[in-house]
């Protein structure tokens, strides 16, 4: 899987180094992933989803989403150039419990993650929490605000996922670039704090 890697590209200075970053988008069933990875995409985004059926229904909870007609069956992928040299390649993980089997590989290498919760049905991603935090893998919870959803700040939603202490909470709007890439670059600038601590304490 992609992961860290070093582009070189010619241009009028001479040779430059590209940084790509691989990072996740998670959390639960119906939450805002596939839109989110969507929304700020510079290329067209690749999407793995198929039409609920009425089996799926029966495992997968609708309530609050009666709308939602499709469902990612193995991942979404997507590309942001954040800044010049440094680009974010996304991956959306799908949010029903029958497909974690893909998680494992789909972690392999990223940077770290983003946990997408919807308040009305926050308890939906406190197992994409539980899987990043049980590997030590750094992620912002992103809380998307739905229309009509009832507003929480980052400090009651952090209370209420029991996160650990500096966890970033953002509220965004998943259908928005400018809203979506802010929580990238939150993550990224998170997720390089903790990479550099841990590795001044392997050298102490």
């Amino acid at each position: 899987m992609l992961s860290e890697r070093s582009e070189r590209s010619d241009d009028t200075d001479g040779d430059t180094t590209a940084l790509a970053l691989k990072i996740l988008v998670a959390g639960g069933f119906g939450v805002g992933k596939t839109t989110l990875v969507g929304a700020v995409s510079e290329i067209r985004p690749l999407r793995t989803e198929e039409l609920l059926s009425e089996a799926g229904r029966l495992v997968d909870d609708t309530d609050g989403i009666d709308r939602k007609v499709t469902t990612t069956v193995a991942m979404d992928f997507g590309r942001i150039t954040i800044r010049s040299g440094l680009s974010l390649y996304l991956f959306g993980t799908p949010g029903q419990d029958r497909f974690w089997f893909l998680w494992d590989e789909l972690a392999q290498g990223a940077l770290g993650a983003v946990v997408l919760a919807d308040t009305r049905r926050l308890a939906d991603c406190f197992p994409a929490v539980d899987y990043f935090e049980h590997r030590h893998i750094p992620f912002v919870v992103a809380v998307n605000c739905f229309t009509g959803a009832r507003r929480h700040d980052e400090y009651s939603v952090m209370r209420a996922l029991d996160l650990d202490p500096g966890t970033p909470v953002v509220l965004c709007d998943a259908r928005d670039r400018d809203s979506g890439k802010e929580v990238l670059i939150r993550l990224v600038e998170y997720a390089g704090r903790m990479h550099t601590a841990r590795l001044l304490d392997s050298v102490r």
